[in-house]
């Protein structure tokens, strides 16, 4: 009868040690791996090549974002330097376009709405026409998809130079091309850049459901700058 008792009392411990590593090891075990959960970091041969220059091709790491310098909406030179220590999502655009344009630039609006109020975030649109989108123009249309200044800057520029950082810093065009006048790029993608300046996500802008996503991602991305 004592072997049963003390064989008892030992079942009866082993049992609430269950009880209690299920209430707070698995939560915590469950805490840790979900707070080491991190995007990936895309360098030229992760992506399709197709979206990539030759010239760049075979780096299989450290790819950044070029230095870059545009006009945005107001008239004001914006480097690399106004992005610098932010997260920012990035797109290729002409303000005539009537087609893919449409969608994007109300999704990039819901988006700066999101976070309007997070000064971690920014985000960055290129005119792939910028001969055409002159900043006057580009002003227009700021003011008509509710761009706010400082957190969204529509830029114009050298073609060559804006050319060259669609495909060579942030792979966001299928087409080759050399960035002369008879060049021209057409692109619904998406580009989140972290704060080293590193690709961390592409998405089709014109869908609404990949928004969410990219929240997602940024969360997932500050979270990582937080450790």
């Amino acid at each position: 009868m004592k072997m049963d008792t003390n064989f008892f009392k030992k079942s009866k411990k082993t049992f609430f040690f269950l009880i209690g590593f299920t209430l707070i090891g698995l939560p915590v075990f469950y805490h840790l791996v979900k707070t080491d959960e991190k995007l990936p970091i895309y360098n030229p041969a992760d992506v399709n090549p197709k979206l990539v220059d030759k010239s760049v091709r075979s780096k299989t790491k450290n790819h950044k974002v070029s230095d870059f310098k545009l006009i945005n909406q107001n008239g004001d030179i914006i480097t690399n330097k106004d992005y610098e220590g932010k997260i920012y999502v990035a797109d290729f655009f002409f303000t005539r376009c009537q087609t893919i344009c449409l969608a994007m630039a109300y999704n990039m609006s819901e988006l700066q709405e999101h976070f309007k109020n997070d000064n971690e975030v920014m985000f960055l649109s290129h005119s792939v026409t910028p001969v055409m989108d002159s900043v006057p123009v580009l002003r227009s249309y700021a003011d008509a998809k509710g761009v706010i200044d400082g957190k969204w800057n529509i830029t114009t520029g050298d073609k060559k130079h804006i050319y060259d950082l669609a495909r060579k810093s942030y792979f966001a065009v299928l087409d080759e091309g050399s960035g002369d006048e008879n060049d021209f790029i057409h692109t619904e993608n998406f580009v989140l850049i972290d704060k080293d300046r590193r690709i961390r996500g592409s998405y089709d802008g014109t869908k609404k459901e990949n928004m969410q996503k990219i929240i997602e991602d940024i969360k997932l991305l500050k979270e990582e700058y937080k450790k």
